[in-house]
């Protein structure tokens, strides 16, 4: 069944949407305008009217997920208290909690785009990683100057490690089905990291 003509912004969502869906259910190089056209219920000369190609589609969809995924850790939301390990923790449980609501797609379909190969895509998701990092450096970075971090610390170094470990469970998770209980194996990780980076 065709549906109702929406607004382009609400189309174009729906299409990311479903790229999103199709690339972690069957995989990247599985991905064509035609699967996505039948996910959302459309002809592919609608697709073709709010984007050039897949390429763009894929393009606009890690833009997306960049926007998501920042979002999650955004200092913001420790804005005006001091930042602490545990309000660092805090963001992260909760970032988590909408990764399991997203059902941990967002690092699948990075690491799916990835596979493909186009240089420019992989330009594009290596600089959704470096902000995300960022992001994390960000936290770390104001929980030196509320000296709840070591003020000695690396913190490229603390950060990237911050993001293997989030990145990694992810992986683990999505792997078990959801089996594998994210928090628990998060807190257990956390302390470890609290051991290294936590001022004395």
């Amino acid at each position: 069944m065709v549906q109702k003509r929406e607004t382009t912004e609400i189309r174009q969502q729906q299409i990311v949407d479903a790229a999103a869906i199709l690339i972690f259910k069957y995989g990247s190089e599985h991905l064509t305008v035609k699967k996505i056209a039948e996910e959302v219920g459309i002809s592919e000369a609608a697709i073709y009217r709010h984007f050039k190609s897949k390429k763009s589609i894929i393009s606009f969809l890690l833009s997306y997920i960049e926007e998501v995924l920042l979002r999650d850790i955004s200092p913001e939301t420790v804005a005006n208290e001091p930042v602490t390990l545990d309000s660092i923790e805090k963001i992260i449980r909760t970032h988590f909690s909408m990764i399991g609501m997203r059902k941990g797609i967002s690092f699948q379909v990075i690491a799916e785009i990835i596979s493909l190969g186009d240089r420019n895509l992989n330009k594009q998701a290596s600089l959704t990683i470096d902000k995300y990092i960022s992001r994390l450096k960000e936290l770390l970075a104001a929980g030196v100057r509320d000296g709840a971090v070591r003020q000695d610390i690396d913190l490229d170094g603390s950060a990237t490690l911050l993001f293997t470990l989030i990145q990694g469970l992810v992986n683990i998770w999505s792997l078990s089905e959801g089996r594998m209980q994210l928090i628990d194996k998060f807190t257990s990780l956390w302390l470890v990291y609290c051991e290294a980076v936590a001022r004395r």
